[in-house]
């Protein structure tokens, strides 16, 4: 059930709904663009829209041309901080922006540039916050992860190590360990090293099940022992973490295009959003060692990259829920927010 949509300039690569009391409407959508020639050049842009699922507005309400960004995420909501929106670029930079409000409200807001820290002179492909919001791990092209520490508005490369053989397309904290970060690369390998030790051990590495590039990690928020992954070889994999040392693959199901990008619903346990590259957008739902499609989304016309939940309990009523979805897509330069058709039931 479509909401609303809006063209960017750029090539479309990611969306972030803001998880931070008061700014669930505010949606970052992120953009990559390569200028091919014979000095390439990789620009981007970052627009932040006040969306409103229930009147059907997407307004765009600040905008800004960066160099090419590669993911975006929001920090997590801990404690008092203000809402801070981490970019990873293409110039091998990790940016910090605060989100603001001018004196005209919602239509005032803006990102304010806090901190910058050049980590590589590769690109940074992917980040993700701790959960104290205080560190951050940087996925590079060159295969390299780095431990990247922010205090007072300063960044500071705590740790880098070559993790991978070839791009390192994902990596992430466990919000439940989060002395545990896990990489996946484009060398097919899923792994967990432990930031206690200097340098980082080693705790897994899987490299006989995914028979592609591994994509996208997210950790359940919901069950300390479950993971997922996705991959260029089309399969959504929910992993069982009891023994750390040797997570089992418990289930799988093929979603008929490379898996980007996964992401739980904040609220509702074994629900979840998938980008499906060259086929569409996917809500699926995962209940004990059984995997299923609910919904498709296919009206994007190019590759599904970007996709997240619109945070906030306001979309869940009695006991069912049309949650809100802001997905995006790269060659068509395309943002949507749209509703499952069908009632998810809690």
């Amino acid at each position: 059930m479509d909401v609303a949509h809006y063209y960017l300039e750029g090539n479309a690569d990611a969306v972030e709904f803001c998880p931070h009391n008061g700014h669930h409407n505010i949606l970052a959508a992120s953009t990559y663009t390569l200028q091919e020639g014979d000095q390439p050049s990789r620009y981007g842009s970052i627009s932040l829209f006040n969306t409103d699922g229930d009147t059907g507005n997407l307004d765009k309400v600040y905008s800004e041309e960066t160099s090419g960004i590669f993911d975006i995420k929001w920090n997590p909501p801990a404690g008092h901080t203000s809402p801070l929106l981490g970019q990873a670029d293409a110039d091998g930079y990790l940016r910090i922006k605060m989100l603001d409000r001018g004196s005209d409200g919602v239509q005032g807001t803006y990102l304010k540039e806090i901190a910058s820290e050049k980590i590589s002179d590769s690109m940074c492909l992917f980040l993700d916050w701790n959960p104290s919001a205080t560190s951050i791990t940087v996925g590079l092209s060159d295969g390299s992860v780095s431990i990247v520490s922010l205090h007072e508005s300063k960044l500071e490369v705590q740790e880098e190590w070559k993790a991978h053989d070839f791009e390192l397309w994902t990596t992430s904290f466990d919000i439940h360990q989060p002395n545990l970060v896990y990489t996946g690369s484009d060398d097919c390998k899923f792994c967990c090293w432990d930031l206690r030790d200097s340098p980082s051990n080693l705790v897994f590495k899987n490299s006989k099940v995914h028979t592609m590039g591994v994509t996208c990690i997210e950790k359940n928020p919901h069950d300390p022992n479950s993971l997922l992954t996705g991959s260029y070889d089309e399969f959504l994999r929910v992993w069982d973490l009891r023994s750390i040392s040797k997570p089992v693959n418990e289930t799988s199901i093929s979603l008929g295009g490379g898996v980007w990008r996964v992401k739980h619903h904040p609220f509702i346990q074994g629900l979840v959003l998938s980008a499906c590259m060259h086929n569409g957008f996917a809500i699926v739902a995962i209940k004990d060692d059984k995997a299923e499609v609910l919904e498709t989304y296919k009206k994007h016309d190019s590759l599904a990259y970007g996709a997240d939940w619109q945070k906030g309990e306001a979309n869940h009523i009695d006991g069912r829920s049309k949650p809100v979805v802001a997905t995006c897509s790269f060659y068509d330069k395309l943002v949507r927010v749209w509703r499952p058709c069908n009632d998810i039931i809690l």
